[in-house]
């Protein structure tokens, strides 16, 4: 039986499709082996911080490539990512990094301003890691994101030996290694009080939500032969990742597109939903499936193709997750897009998914197949079905 580590799963696959495209956004696009390598050189700029194993690194970002290509980092350097909501408080953001013990954070340019003031309140973090994006040059304090992933690929300074080149198929190892029992850490906000931090070994949320199980039956995969045999039967596949990554729902559907091999791909405005650029996006990279949260994210996206027209033939799929999906709304997609499988996922952070549903229209919300372990039981805690 394997003992599951995302870092792991990720570079067997950049070793197995290198020049597939990894991570999509407008006109950037990533390949397997280009995020691979730029990953490693940023887990190496992390290591040489001193950092501890299992030491926590924080996002403080909004949607983008450097969001998943920092967390394979992350995971290859054997520290655990923790996600920050930006709509939160100075205090909410405080007391979340000092709570994780974050030693590090990776944070956009728009946000300088706030982390500068919020610094002396988190005397923890130590390391800031500062992604471009147009709002103003990097503070003295942080270090430029762009600079430590090109780091394993720069020149040598005049006079000095070139180094030479990484071995094929090499990866960045930490000195302490990686194992299933290294942690996911996931913050919800869906609870009482300030936001609370919930714990994975990766291989239990692996098995639970993020791709460790056989598309249709849910049978456990126990091989890497397994992984790659299913990541090489449906080539192509390409996930529109609509909501933010800081929040479960699209972290686990990234993480779980990307245990299958395929591209994310992230509409041009990252910042808010715009049904037209969506649509828009969906049009240009051929994207097969959407994901969604709910009615909020749905009826805009129905209502935009009741305005205008887009070629939406090579979407297969919309999937929903982290908040229902009324009736209605399914319809008002179903008159829009008869042919569109929808798939609902149902679960929470300290469970994983837990059960599925594909079709229903205004006269249903589907039938919910349990997944694994999931039962369902009366007020009197006696087990009505499972």
């Amino acid at each position: 039986m394997t003992d599951w580590n995302f870092a792991d799963v990720w570079e067997t696959l950049a070793e197995l499709i290198p020049d597939a495209p990894a991570l999509v956004h407008g006109e950037r696009h990533i390949t397997w082996g280009e995020m691979d390598r730029r990953a490693d050189a940023l887990a190496k700029s992390l290591a040489a911080t001193g950092v501890s194993r299992q030491d926590k690194v924080a996002h403080y970002l909004y949607n983008c490539p450097e969001y998943m290509e920092s967390t394979f980092a992350i995971l290859k350097a054997g520290l655990v990512p923790v996600n920050t909501n930006y709509r939160y408080g100075d205090d909410e953001i405080v007391y979340l990094w000092d709570n994780a013990d974050a030693v590090a954070v990776v944070f956009h340019g728009v946000f300088a301003d706030r982390v500068e003031a919020l610094r002396p309140r988190v005397p923890k973090v130590k390391h800031w890691y500062w992604v471009d994006d147009g709002s103003g040059a990097c503070p003295g304090w942080a270090v430029p994101y762009e600079e430590a992933v090109a780091g394993a690929s720069q020149p040598p300074e005049p006079g000095q030996p070139a180094q030479p080149p990484e071995p094929a198929g090499s990866h960045f190892q930490p000195p302490w290694g990686r194992s299933g029992d290294d942690l996911m850490l996931l913050y919800t906000g869906g609870t009482t009080g300030m936001p609370k931090g919930v714990l994975w070994r990766q291989h239990d949320i692996f098995m639970a939500a993020m791709g460790g199980r056989r598309l249709g039956d849910w049978r456990e995969l126990t091989s890497y032969e397994e992984l790659v045999a299913q990541a090489t039967a449906a080539p192509g596949a390409v996930l529109g990742l609509l909501p933010p990554l800081m929040h479960g729902a699209a972290q686990w559907a990234a993480f779980m597109v990307m245990t299958m091999g395929a591209t994310i791909v992230l509409p041009d405005d990252t910042r808010r939903l715009d049904p037209a650029d969506v649509w828009r996006t969906v049009e240009r990279h051929g994207v097969n499936t959407v994901t969604v949260v709910g009615d909020a994210m749905a009826r805009p996206l129905a209502e935009e193709l009741g305005r205008h027209h887009y070629d939406t033939s090579s979407l297969v799929a919309i999937g929903n997750g982290g908040a229902p999906l009324t009736p209605a709304a399914r319809q008002l997609l179903l008159d829009r897009l008869p042919n569109l499988i929808i798939g609902d996922t149902a679960g929470s952070s300290e469970t994983g998914a837990q059960m599925q549903a594909a079709g229903g229209g205004a006269d249903s919300v589907g039938t919910f197949t349990p997944g694994p372990g999931t039962v369902v039981v009366s007020e009197d805690l006696r087990r009505a079905l499972e």
